[in-house]
């Protein structure tokens, strides 16, 4: 998606403050414009603005009250993760407009942001943050706590891609707009902010050439296939 699509689709969307909502009554009280369960002991499921001014004016009819809140004036909704055929672990965190490829692997924690796209057979290991509209293609690894920089604002900012059988090391940055070529190696703790060629091994702050990939390099970043099957 292109950022004027993005920030048309932020702007104009009616923001949310999705709450939960448990409830002891004292006697079975009926909530609209929400999703409600039970009786005297009863859930409800729905938007602050909606449901809180029902409650208050029933309060007296309450004898206990649990409030859980999950964002606030959020303006878009999670991705739906059973539309992806990859491996996506619990307290990953996807947002709508996301597109993940066959076979990918999301690890616990990582966020990934609107308008991002995650190539097939791709890891996106614990922690991750892939902001929003980066490119990260087919076969690369990006390791936990590392940042690939999104740009949504200005709109004229380019894309973060990520080429094809790239592995980003541990707590690694790279900053928005930045090109990393293919087969590339981008250290642990580096941050980068400079176009990376491929086929090369950068590390630092802020990353700088090291070496040309070689096998040694390649035997460290090998992928492991059976990581990617989702049958077994």
């Amino acid at each position: 998606m292109k950022s004027e699509e993005l920030i048309r689709l932020i702007s104009e969307s009616k923001k949310k403050s999705p709450i939960k909502v448990f409830l002891q009554c004292k006697r079975n009280i009926e909530f609209v414009n929400c999703k409600s369960f039970g009786n005297e002991m009863k859930i409800l499921i729905g938007d602050y603005e909606s449901i809180m001014p029902q409650i208050r004016q029933v309060e007296n009819e309450i004898d206990e009250i649990f409030i859980e809140q999950s964002a606030q004036h959020s303006a878009l909704e999670l991705s739906d993760l059973s539309k992806f055929n990859a491996r996506i672990e619990p307290g990953a965190i996807i947002r709508t407009e996301v597109k993940i490829a066959n076979h990918a692997i999301i690890m616990m924690g990582a966020v990934i942001n609107i308008g991002a796209e995650i190539g097939e057979n791709t890891m996106i290991d614990m922690n991750a943050v892939i902001g929003a509209r980066a490119i990260i293609k087919r076969d690369c690894h990006i390791g936990a706590g590392a940042v690939i920089a999104g740009v949504i604002e200005p709109p004229s900012a380019q894309s973060t891609i990520i080429e094809e059988s790239v592995l980003v090391g541990a707590n690694a940055v790279v900053l928005e707009g930045i090109h990393v070529g293919k087969n590339s190696v981008i250290a642990a703790g580096s941050v980068v902010v400079n176009d990376v060629e491929e086929n090369t091994v950068v590390a630092g702050i802020p990353a700088r050439f090291i070496k040309f990939k070689d096998k040694k390099t390649n035997d460290k970043t090998q992928l492991i296939e059976s990581l990617r099957n989702l049958t077994k």
